[in-house]
């Protein structure tokens, strides 16, 4: 099977923009201490350069369910396919609690642990092995009504044990547990994304039809879930935890309308970020130029990229510290601390220019370490990055 190279620009595209919320997570002079997506405080900009890389994580995870479909028609050996998605999904936990935290944090004592998209994906294909033998419309099935229903959950009572309050953070509702001296942030609870990674993995099937038909379908299913969006989030019933309302402009309404809940990802953000997702891939499907090529070139090793960036980011942010005069004793490591001392940071302008340089600096590493495993298909170990 040719490889589906609109896969390669979206998951590329999406990545480049996740850099972005990176780089204003770690260096914006307010990052600390501001929600960007808080209308009382926020300002349009700030308000879309947070709100735009929502469109990274669904993406990411709704191609992941994709691309583990295409695996499983190239390779009909279904035992060794379980077994991948077995191994891969633990890989990924462990990944996300071990380098990946410590990418984020900086601190050796590891006294944060955050669990989000990594380790999403890793039990979204531990589920998704446990369901492998179910045909794909069925997964896909369970998948949408997990998508659909799954904000229905939060009406269930608190309970106290505690015990059940890390279960059900971990499944459904996200949280902070403090277990000794570590705190554990569940920001992606595990149902909400498995939703999105089985309905990726359904729609995989997409992607083996001709490109003309699929460029259609993912244009339809792009806008019904569009469509789907307005009607209910004009509705303000059901599918969001925060309601929209008028504010003070016609701006500022227009943000609270789109203003939609990612921890965990109401039905609502779910609709109009893979809506928007579709789009975009329909939009791809046979499109090739150096853009695309640029963009391919970071969407062929979405892990190795993820990996570097973080600590790039971050080695930036302790260079910028110590070029603002603070001295490493000021330093600030701990629970939800990225080391940054308060005072620090940079505007949203300078944040911007870091961030451009950072993608350009991880171009050829990208462009190396996509030939490095191409061409060395004997290294299995390289499929887990």
């Amino acid at each position: 099977m040719k490889r589906v190279y609109s896969i390669d620009i979206a998951r590329g595209l999406v990545m480049i923009i996740m850099a972005l919320d990176h780089t204003r997570d770690l260096l914006h002079t307010d990052a600390l201490t501001q929600d960007p997506t808080n209308l009382a405080t926020t300002t349009p900009i700030l308000f879309f350069t947070r709100w735009i890389t929502h469109l990274c994580a669904p993406s990411f995870v709704f191609l992941s369910g994709a691309s583990a479909y295409l695996s499983s028609v190239r390779h009909s050996d279904v035992r060794a396919s379980r077994r991948w998605l077995f191994t891969r999904g633990i890989f990924l936990v462990l990944l996300e609690i071990t380098l990946v935290n410590f990418g984020i944090w900086y601190d050796i004592h590891f006294r944060t642990m955050l669990i989000q998209v990594i380790a999403a994906i890793g039990f979204s294909f531990i589920g998704l092995g446990l369901l492998y033998k179910l045909p794909a419309k069925t997964i896909g099935i369970i998948g949408l009504l997990i998508i659909c229903l799954h904000d229905l959950l939060k009406l269930l009572p608190m309970v106290s044990n505690p015990f059940l309050q890390f279960a059900g953070g971990l499944l459904f509702g996200g949280g902070i547990i403090k277990a000794g001296g570590v705190s554990i942030v569940i920001a992606y609870p595990i149902l909400p994304w498995m939703g999105i990674l089985f309905a990726g993995y359904a729609c995989g099937r997409l992607f083996t039809m001709p490109e003309e038909v699929r460029k259609k379908r993912l244009l339809h299913i792009g806008l019904i879930a569009l469509g789907l969006f307005v009607l209910l989030r004009a509705a303000n019933v059901y599918g969001d935890v925060a309601k929209w309302s008028e504010q003070k402009n016609a701006v500022y309404t227009i943000l609270s309308f789109i203003n939609v809940s990612k921890y965990p990802p109401s039905l609502l953000y779910t609709l109009v970020m893979l809506g928007l997702l579709m789009l975009f891939l329909s939009f791809m499907e046979g499109r090739g130029n150096g853009f695309t090529r640029i963009i391919t070139a970071y969407g062929k090793v979405p892990m190795f990229y993820y990996l570097i960036h973080w600590n790039i980011i971050h080695l930036l942010m302790l260079a910028m510290v110590f070029l603002q005069g603070f001295r490493a004793d000021q330093f600030v490591f701990g629970t939800f601390q990225f080391g940054r001392p308060p005072g620090s940071g940079i505007s949203l302008g300078a944040v911007y220019l870091v961030w451009i340089c950072v993608v350009a600096s991880l171009y050829p590493l990208c462009i190396w370490y996509g030939r490095y495993k191409a061409s060395h298909p004997e290294k299995r170990w390289l499929r887990y990055l």
